[in-house]
């Protein structure tokens, strides 16, 4: 269908747009709202928002589409300022929308107001806390400690401060935290795709103006957005004359959430490719990331708990591929009377370390001359086998990917597995029973129909009809 719909960049511009604006509305009664103002699902309001919220997602994705196609057109392809003007353009309805899909940014908040009153986040959860902050975590984390590293708790502390524990003032101040994670991301994605010989428009298309992206980074206000801007960054410092501070700004990624710390071996090729001796590339990173590591956790004032906190546990059911293999596996061992089965999840997470360090080393063997794409993948194995999975960990290699994919076909593929993804999550964050299903697919249903309509009335003109 879309592929005889007229493209031009302000059809992409307006039709993105009106996407996330209905989602932006319909998240004003079905999203991750704080628990004052939560609406059962049967509401008629929590019904009216996920039919409009939903309707908005197919619609941003349609826009989406249509641009990669206008991207990878041979006339009139948008510039990586134009398309930088479209990434604004989508994400301003979302800029004040309530959280959306997920209800961990309510998690950073409680956190970082847990670092700021120098409690230990590594030991304890937001239980501790007390108060209406802790009162908005999701009951499975409230006492579960923080997985995050000391900088982006020191940023969640200097927030709760700022804002005075205040939900609204938070909410937005971590927003924009995000927005400026996204806009390194940005920023960085052109410069990583003329160094891969790939097309930087087709990599800006595909890397942040991704669904994934306005729906998990900006809506979702996840703290994934600001570990990959500072990794992108530090690539690019690498790639320039500035190989240490490439090094500073990947320890600080890693210092955010901890896979970014991959990115010190492409920092390690790219300076062995510039003609730095192997010792001597090796021991620069390993120095500065040390130092780094240090005079950060100093700063945030956290304590080195972080590395402990690694093993936070995941939710029980959580949908990784470790996981289902490991509950399958405990149900069947139950079935037999085995006293094994309470080690089959624990077993199968191990066995998904074990080989995600594998097809690592794998990668790197063969991909060593194109360190950005080799890092992309080897952060998407990180996702795909690790203990836990949620849809906007496929950013993590998608992001790099996106700047250094070889071919189209990989492209449209990755392109293929971001519209799944982006359709995986209700607005709320939670569980999906059946009425909620059946809201959602009649949202994107009607979605599909007026786009079915605008196409009937594009195409009117040229074939002689009339409305």
């Amino acid at each position: 269908m879309l592929a005889k719909v007229p493209v031009d960049l302000r059809r992409c511009q307006i039709l993105g747009l009106v996407g996330t604006a209905f989602l932006a509305a319909g998240g004003e009664t079905a999203g991750a709202l704080p628990v004052r103002e939560l609406l059962t699902p049967a509401s008629p309001g929590a019904a009216l928002g996920l039919v409009g919220a939903y309707f908005g997602v197919v619609l941003l994705i349609a826009a989406w589409l249509l641009l990669g196609r206008l991207v990878r057109g041979a006339d009139k392809k948008p510039s990586t300022r134009e398309l930088m003007a479209v990434l604004i353009i989508w994400s301003a309805p979302l800029l004040l929308a309530p959280p959306l899909f997920s209800r961990d940014v309510y998690s950073y908040l409680a956190q970082g107001a847990m670092a700021d009153a120098h409690m230990d986040v590594y030991s304890q959860g937001p239980a501790l806390l007390g108060g209406p902050l802790a009162d908005e975590v999701a009951p499975m984390w409230q006492n579960t400690a923080a997985p995050y590293g000391p900088v982006f708790l020191g940023v969640a502390s200097v927030l709760a401060k700022a804002s005075r524990e205040e939900l609204p003032a938070g909410l937005l101040g971590m927003r924009l935290v995000a927005l400026l994670g996204v806009a390194l991301m940005a920023a960085a994605l052109p410069r990583l795709a003329r160094h891969s010989g790939a097309d930087p428009a087709a990599a800006l298309w595909l890397g942040a103006l991704n669904p994934l992206v306005l729906l998990h980074l900006v809506a979702g206000a996840h703290n994934d957005a600001v570990m990959l801007g500072l990794l992108g960054l530090g690539l690019v410092a690498a790639l320039g004359r500035w190989p240490i501070l490439g090094a500073v700004l990947v320890t600080l990624a890693a210092l955010v959430k901890a896979p970014a710390a991959l990115g010190l071996a492409a920092i390690v090729v790219l300076r062995i490719r510039a003609g730095d001796h192997p010792a001597k590339a090796v021991l620069k990173a390993t120095a500065s990331a040390a130092v780094t590591t240090v005079v950060a956790t100093a700063v945030a004032g956290t304590g080195y708990g972080w590395i402990g906190a690694l093993n936070t546990p995941v939710s029980s059911g959580n949908w990784a591929l470790t996981s289902l293999l490991g509950r399958a596996t405990e149900a069947l061992l139950e079935r037999l009377g085995s006293d094994l089965a309470p080690l089959a999840v624990p077993a199968w997470h191990a066995f998904g370390v074990v080989t995600a360090v594998v097809v690592i080393g794998y990668i790197w063997l063969r991909l060593r001359p194109r360190p950005v794409y080799a890092l992309g993948l080897s952060l998407a194995t990180v996702a795909a086998l690790g203990p836990a999975i949620r849809p906007w960990y496929a950013l993590w290699g998608l992001f790099l990917i996106a700047a250094a994919a070889p071919s189209a076909s990989v492209r449209h593929r990755v392109a293929a597995v971001t519209g799944v993804l982006a359709l995986a999550t209700l607005p709320s964050g939670g569980p999906a029973d059946a009425g909620q299903l059946v809201l959602a697919v009649s949202g994107g249903v009607l979605a599909l129909v007026v786009l079915v309509q605008a196409l009937q009335t594009a195409q009117a003109p040229a074939t002689g009809h009339t409305a």
